[in-house]
C-alpha cells in the first residue's frame, strides 16, 4: 500500500514540478547561488517599498487567494513536510516559487532577527525590474 501511495503521489508531483523522493521532497525550482542571491535581494528591496509575509502559514494565505507574485521557501525545514503542500500550491495558482538554503538568510532578507520558513512577496515596491529580470530567466 505505501508504494501505490508513492507512485500516485511521485506521478502527480512530476506534473507539477515536484519529486518526492521517500519523505523528502525536492523541488525542481532550485536555483543556482547567483539567482538565489537576487531573489534575496528582492525581497530585501520589497522589504522596504513592498509588501511581504513572513511565515509558512501567512505564505500559505497569500498563495491561496492568489496574492503573491513570489514565494521563497526554505530548505532547511525540520520535518520537510511543513514545506510540502507550497510547490504544487504555487505551481496550481501559478505563482512562482523558490527554494532558498536556510531559514536564517530568509529571515534576514525579510529584515528579521529570526529566522523564518517561508516568504511571499505580495507587492514588489521598487524591486519591479529586479523581479521581471528574475523570473525571466
Amino acid at each position: 500500500m505505501k508504494a501505490a501511495f508513492r507512485q500516485r503521489f511521485v506521478s502527480e508531483g512530476e506534473q507539477k514540478g515536484c519529486l518526492m523522493e521517500g519523505m523528502k521532497m525536492t523541488n525542481t525550482f532550485e536555483l543556482p547561488e547567483d539567482k538565489a542571491d537576487k531573489a534575496l535581494e528582492v525581497v530585501e528591496v520589497a522589504r522596504n517599498s513592498g509588501k511581504l509575509r513572513k511565515g509558512m502559514n501567512e505564505a500559505t494565505k497569500a498563495v491561496e487567494r492568489g496574492q503573491a507574485k513570489l514565494v521563497l521557501v526554505a530548505g532547511d525545514i525540520s520535518p520537510p513536510e511543513i514545506a510540502m503542500h507550497i510547490g504544487p500550491l504555487c505551481s496550481e495558482k501559478k505563482i512562482h516559487f523558490i527554494k532558498i538554503k536556510t531559514k536564517q538568510e530568509l529571515g534576514n532578507a525579510a529584515g528579521l532577527d529570526v529566522p523564518t520558513s517561508a516568504i511571499a512577496v505580495l507587492d514588489e515596491g521598487n524591486a519591479k525590474n529586479q523581479l521581471k529580470d528574475l523570473l525571466k530567466k
